[in-house]
């Protein structure tokens, strides 16, 4: 991995009464400005734990310019995904394992002005989606049980993202790799080195005094592990 690392602060340890300035702190300029801000979006029923929905997400988009990544641990994603990606998020993420049809749903979110992402839990295995995830932009896997934030890095998804580089990097897929949960100071030099283009760091950020330096200070440790 030889571009620059991207970091999309989540949202989901951020202060959810202050959702604006709290985006606001991580929008500033040159290694400070996060490139995405991860938006979780939880229904409850597909993970153990209820977040925001579209109307939040309408909201931000107007209170800040950073692309938001709109990642949907949600049932039914083919009926519900499509209404992200025409509100304006940039990219519009569902899981494999909820998705009917995933590449009509690639399609759908893609026509709608989106990139596509798909998503896959610690224990689903990479091999079960290749076929599918050429017709997405980005793969996300997920280093934690989705649901909540704040667990435990889990290392043995490594091994996923090893997989998907050679792919990526042989020319067999075509996606931007990236990791979510328990993202640190501790553990992203290890991501990197496996071949992760995109950082998402929740309490690392948020729980830093300064959320903007917290970026910059990740993004240099990634991008130095990861040459």
């Amino acid at each position: 991995m030889s571009h620059r690392p991207l970091i999309a602060p989540s949202i989901l340890s951020a202060d959810f009464a202050r959702l604006g300035e709290e985006i606001t702190a991580v929008a500033g300029t040159g290694e400070e400005r996060a490139d995405w801000v991860h938006v979780d979006v939880m229904d409850g029923h597909f993970v153990p734990n209820l977040t925001l929905g579209l109307p939040v997400v309408r909201a931000l988009l107007q209170a800040s310019d950073v692309p938001l990544d709109c990642h949907l641990m949600i049932d039914d994603p083919d009926r519900w995904a499509p209404g992200y990606a025409e509100a304006g998020a940039y990219n519009v993420t569902v899981h494999a394992e909820a998705a009917h049809d995933p590449v009509r749903l690639a399609k759908d979110l893609r026509a709608a002005g989106a990139k596509a992402g798909l998503s896959i839990k610690p224990d689903t295995p990479l091999e079960d989606h290749l076929e599918v995830l050429k017709h997405y932009d980005t793969l996300l896997v997920m280093s934690v049980e989705p649901g909540f934030g704040g667990q435990s890095f889990i290392p043995e998804v490594l091994a996923k993202v090893r997989t998907a580089r050679r792919l990526v990097d042989t020319g067999h897929l075509r996606v931007l790799v990236e990791i979510d949960g328990g993202i640190n100071t501790e553990t992203i030099e290890r991501a990197a080195e496996a071949g992760v283009d995109c950082f998402v760091a929740g309490s690392a950020v948020y729980g830093a005094e300064d959320p903007g330096r917290a970026v910059a200070a990740l993004r240099t440790q990634a991008a130095r592990a990861g040459r």
